[in-house]
């Protein structure tokens, strides 16, 4: 006999399942068809088993159309963006929770109305700015709008967390004759680890899925990200769906990767951050 405390189980079991199954056919999806020929995709029913698992698609896609640069310019701006956004957030909110001056909390709330502003409603003055400051159609000139449109959320997690932190260990830090600068480091930094692991994997996904900057700022083929990149793939490559396929799994691969890894300092953040609201 199934107690009701069993039923409630399967019931949650089953809910789960095929929540996987929703989610996670469109990567099986990617995958079965990228081992395909354009002549197989179209013949045979788009859910069936390549005939061979050819690689024929993903050494195209990743040596022959060049797609390779477009990842690797996405890694440069994203890691060199998401750093910054760590280094600076993290300062910030600091001197917000901790060193007390005059107006800490109109900074605070100045930082917290930007993440009201509509990113693509800049577009244009950020487009100005760039030409005259000699950075248009270059991956340097991607960077400082990434960086400032991620800071107010960043600073925003990042301050409620530190203002949780005990006094007593600044305190007696200041006591062992530590600097400001001594104590960010050694006192506070690896405190907030799972803060900080929260705020670069959400800044790096969202950055990473980026286009509307990236389509503005940029021109040349050598400095396009992987979201330009594959608009450009599949305006080349439009009537060849399984090398399509090939870039979009391509492109997703380095994030599905990234939270298989960090799921935990993921939900360790996340979990902190709730407890801390």
């Amino acid at each position: 006999m199934i107690t009701k405390n069993k039923l409630s189980k399967i019931i949650i079991y089953l809910f789960l399942l095929s929540w996987l199954i929703i989610t996670g056919y469109p990567l099986i999806f990617l995958l079965q068809n990228s081992f395909k020929g354009n002549l197989e995709f179209f013949t045979n029913p788009v859910w069936s088993l390549p005939a061979s698992f050819n690689l024929e698609n993903y050494i195209h896609v990743g040596i022959g159309s060049g797609f390779y640069r477009y990842f690797l310019n996405s890694i440069f701006v994203c890691l060199v963006s998401v750093m910054i956004i760590i280094l600076a957030s993290s300062m910030a909110a600091y001197a917000i929770a901790k060193l007390k001056f005059k107006f800490s909390n109109l900074v605070f709330i100045l930082f917290v109305a930007g993440m009201m502003i509509p990113i693509h409603s800049t577009l244009i003055p950020v487009y100005k700015m760039t030409l005259s400051l000699g950075l248009y159609d270059n991956l340097i000139g991607l960077i400082g709008p990434y960086v400032a449109f991620s800071l107010p959320v960043s600073i925003f997690i990042l301050t409620g967390f530190i203002k949780e932190i005990p006094s007593e260990l600044e305190e007696a830090a200041v006591i062992d004759g530590a600097s400001y600068y001594k104590i960010f480091g050694s006192v506070i930094m690896p405190l907030v680890k799972p803060a900080i692991s929260t705020i670069a994997i959400y800044n790096l996904t969202m950055l990473w899925n980026e286009f509307a900057y990236a389509l503005v700022l940029t021109s040349s083929p050598e400095k396009r990200i992987l979201t330009l990149g594959l608009f450009e793939f599949q305006s080349a490559y439009g009537m060849d769906i399984p090398k399509t396929l090939t870039a979009l799994l391509l492109s997703v691969l380095p994030l599905i990767i990234m939270y298989i890894f960090f799921q935990e300092k993921i939900i360790k953040g996340m979990t902190a951050g709730a407890l801390k609201g």
